[in-house]
Parts: structure tokens; sequence; C-alpha cells
């Protein structure tokens, strides 16, 4: 089973990705750990991605997706994974379906977990509250001015995610603000619906590309059916064409006959009045 997660920082995601990884026998990819891992083991991607980092730079996305390449291909990934922390951006996402469709793999299921901005920033401060109030420090990373910027970067780089996602139809959506328990269960139902489905996501992709090929020829079968119905007709044309030809080769003929019996009136007309003449 593979999977992506998302959702803004304190969604929850760390806590059913345990919860997932623990279920299902997968193992859960952060890029971080990744990244500090082939460093560590100084892998041809990870001592680049050393030297860059050593530098101040970011890690280039190409190098990110070859470290991913190289980690999904370790025996404790043969069930799936679920990754953590990548893809952040849609092109990312373009990046790791490549890679993905160059391995043969697909995604099962996206989840994000949709939540209360707000509300996460109101449980930020009680928690600090509550830290200061029995005198324990407060992380640095865990206050509402950080927690602002986090939400901030999430909504302008990978928000973008979800509808990229939606429109591949991959994407469920799950209450962020339920219970752990509820939220755990609501994935387990769209995992449970996904495994029903088995490879037939892909199919049922493929299937208006099929159904459009096969269009052209069910209308061209159409059109070959209705074209003898419509070509039927021309004989009755040919027969009304016929007729008004006839009529005009026997209008000679009336005229003909009408003037050889006008002749023929006008002979008999002048002879009797010879006669007439005659007689006087």
């Amino acid at each position: 089973m593979r999977l992506i997660l998302l959702g803004p920082p304190g969604s929850g995601k760390g806590t059913q990705a345990q919860r997932l990884v623990q279920q299902h026998g997968i193992v859960q990819l952060s890029t971080g750990d990744m990244l500090r891992a082939a460093v560590a083991a100084q892998t041809p991607i990870g001592l680049k991605a050393k030297d860059i980092m050593a530098a101040g730079g970011l890690v280039p996305d190409e190098v990110v997706v070859g470290i991913i390449a190289d980690r999904i291909e370790q025996p404790d990934a043969a069930n799936g994974f679920i990754l953590d922390g990548f893809p952040r951006t849609v092109p990312q996402a373009e990046a790791l379906d490549a890679l993905l469709k160059q391995k043969q793999m697909n995604l099962d299921a996206v989840i994000e977990l949709r939540v209360n901005e707000g509300v996460l920033l109101e449980r930020v401060e009680r928690r600090a509250a509550e830290m200061r109030a029995r005198g324990e420090a407060v992380r640095a990373d865990d206050t509402p001015e950080v927690l602002t910027k986090r939400l901030a970067s999430y909504r302008d780089q990978t928000e973008p995610l979800i509808h990229y996602y939606s429109d591949h139809r991959m994407l469920a959506t799950v209450d962020g603000m339920m219970s752990i328990e509820q939220v755990t269960a609501e994935i387990g139902r769209i995992l449970a619906a996904v495994g029903k489905s088995g490879g037939s996501r892909a199919a049922k992709k493929a299937s208006p590309a099929k159904r459009s090929a096969k269009a052209p020829a069910k209308a061209a079968k159409k059109a070959a059916k209705k074209a003898p119905k419509a070509a039927a007709p021309t004989k009755k044309a040919g027969k009304a064409a016929k007729k008004p030809a006839k009529a005009v080769k026997k209008a000679p003929k009336k005229a003909s006959k009408a003037a050889v019996k006008t002749a023929k009136g006008t002979r008999k007309t002048s002879a009797k009045a010879a006669k007439k003449r005659a007689t006087r």
C-alpha cells in the first residue's frame, strides 16, 4: 500500500502515519530522515545532497526524487510506504508520478486531513500557556507565531496539491477535527474501499479513453447503417425525375396532334366555302 498524507502542521499526520505503519506493515518515509540516511551511507546521491546542504543551499527536487527512488527499492518498503513531507509542491508531485511510472508502481490513495486553522492556533496557545504554568520551557518551533508562518507556507506551496490529486481522482478528505480514533477509523474505511477495488482504479481511469476510442467506430457503424436508408429515396427521386422527362417528350407529340387537327378543320371549312360559291 502506497500512500500520501496531506494536511497542515498540527493536523495529526504523524500520529495517523504511525498507526498505519503498525496496521499495514509499511514504512513511513520522511524526506528529512532519508536525506540524513543517504548522507550517512555516503551514497552518490547522498554525497551530492551533502555538498548542497554544506553550502547552505536547498536540496533540489531531482536530488530528493533520486533519494526516494533508492529508498523505495529497499526490502522494508516492499509492502508499501507512506510519504511524509513529500511532495510539497505540484512540480514535486509530477516528478513523483514520473518516478512511480518508471518503476511500474501506483499510489493507492492520497488522504487529506482537513482542519480548522483557528482551532490549531488556539491549541498551540493553550499548550504553551500550560507549559509555562508548569515551569517548562516552550519549544521554539511550538509557538503560535511559528505555526502561523508554517500554515501560510502550507497554503502557498502544498495546498495546490489538493487540487492536483483531486483532478487525478486520487484524493480522499477526512475531517481532522474528529478524535484520533475517529480519524483512524475513517482512514481505515477509505483504505478498505481502495483494497476492494484493487487494480480496478487504473482500469476505471483507462475506460474513458477506451470509450472515446470506440466512439468513432460506433459512429461510423451507425452512419453506415443509415446510409442505405438515406440512399433508398434516390430511386423514387429517379422515377420522379423520369416523369417530367416523359411529359416533355409527350408535349411535342400532343402539340403536333393538335396542329394536325387544326389543319384538317381549316381544310374542311375551306372546302365547304368553295362548294357554296360553286352552287351559286
